[in-house]
C-alpha cells in the first residue's frame, strides 16, 4: 500500500523562493526513510507538507490515495491526526508536567472541555505511564518538563507521538541537538516504535553516517531536488560529495543560530 505519492511538487515562498522543486516520490506503508542535505535544501519545508501544515503551490501530494488539495476542515484534520510529528525543537510546554505535555498527543481527539480539565486533573494516567515507560522515562511522568534534560524532552516528544497513535511518524531532526551516544539510542527507539507498532517512518537527519547506518533507503535533497533515492549500499562518495558541494544557503523555514552555523555532519 502507497502511503505518500508526491508528483513533481513545488513550494514557492514569497519573492519567489523555491524551497521544493518538482519533487516525485513514493513511499509506501511500513517503510523507513532518512532524508539528508544541507541545511537549507528544503527538508523541513517537505515534512511539513507531508503532514499537512503546509499546501502544494503546484503538483500533486495524495496521502493514503487522497489528495490533500481536496481536504479542508473535518477531513483535513482527521488526516493530521494520523501523521504524527516529532520536532528538533520538541515543540512542548516548559512548565507543564511531563505528563500534560504527553497527553497533549489526544488534543486532537479531545472536545475542548476535555482538554481544559486535563490540565487540572490529568485523565488517561495509565496510558502515559505506558507510553513514558516504552520510552524508558516512566518515572519522570509528573515532573516539570523544564527540568528534563534535552535527551529526555526528546523522549517526551516520542512518547506524545505514541499516545497520538499514528499512521506515520515523521522525525524532523530529531537527534541534531543530543550527543552521538544518545542519537543512536533516539533512533533505534523510533526504528524500534516503526517495526513494533507497524508505524512508516521518515526522518530528516543531519549526520549522514546514522543514515547510512540505520536506514534501507535514503534520500538526498539539495535545493529543493531529490538528488537520489537509493538504498545505503548504492549511495557513493561521489554522490555524497556532489550532494553537500558548493551549497548556498536557499530559502528554509526560519534557523535557530545553532542551526545556522553548523556545517554538514558527514565522515
Amino acid at each position: 500500500m502507497i502511503q505518500y505519492r508526491l508528483e513533481r511538487i513545488t513550494k514557492i515562498f514569497p519573492r519567489h523562493q523555491v524551497a521544493i522543486d518538482g519533487i516525485d516520490l513514493e513511499v509506501r506503508k511500513g517503510e523507513k526513510v532518512a532524508l539528508i542535505g544541507p541545511s537549507g535544501a528544503g527538508k523541513t519545508t517537505l515534512f511539513r507538507m507531508l503532514n499537512c501544515t503546509l499546501r502544494p503551490t503546484s503538483g500533486r501530494l495524495c496521502i493514503h490515495g487522497e489528495n490533500v488539495e481536496t481536504l479542508h476542515g473535518r477531513p483535513l484534520r482527521q488526516m493530521r491526526r494520523r501523521i504524527g510529528t516529532v520536532y528538533q525543537q520538541h515543540n512542548l510546554v516548559p512548565r507543564l508536567r511531563v505528563i500534560h505535555n504527553v497527553l497533549s498527543g489526544q488534543l486532537g481527539r479531545w472536545s475542548t472541555l476535555r482538554s481544559l480539565i486535563s490540565l487540572v486533573r490529568p485523565s488517561d494516567i495509565q496510558l502515559a505511564y505506558d507510553a513514558l515507560m516504552r520510552v524508558g522515562i516512566e518515572d519522570k511522568i509528573f515532573t516539570r518538563t523544564d527540568e528534563l534534560s534535552g535527551g529526555q524532552q526528546q523522549r517526551v516528544a516520542i512518547a506524545r507521538v505514541l499516545i497520538q497513535n499514528p499512521e506515520v511518524i515523521l522525525a524532523d531532526e530529531p537527534v541534531s541537538s543530543v550527543d552521538p551516544s544518545l542519537a543512536q539510542t533516539i533512533i533505534r527507539l523510533l526504528l524500534d516504535i516503526s517495526d513494533c507498532m507497524q508505524k512508516t517512518l521518515l526522518m530528516s537527519l543531519h549526520s549522514v553516517d546514522l543514515a547510512l547506518a540505520y536506514f534501507p533507503r535514503v534520500i538526498g535533497i539539495k535545493k529543493g531536488k531529490a538528488i537520489f533515492d537509493l538504498s545505503p549500499d548504492k549511495i557513493s562518495e561521489d554522490l555524497l560529495a556532489d550532494l553537500y558541494s558548493a551549497h548556498l544557503p536557499s530559502f528554509e523555514e526560519e534557523k535557530t543560530p545553532d542551526e545556522e552555523s553548523r556545517s554538514p555532519v558527514y565522515q
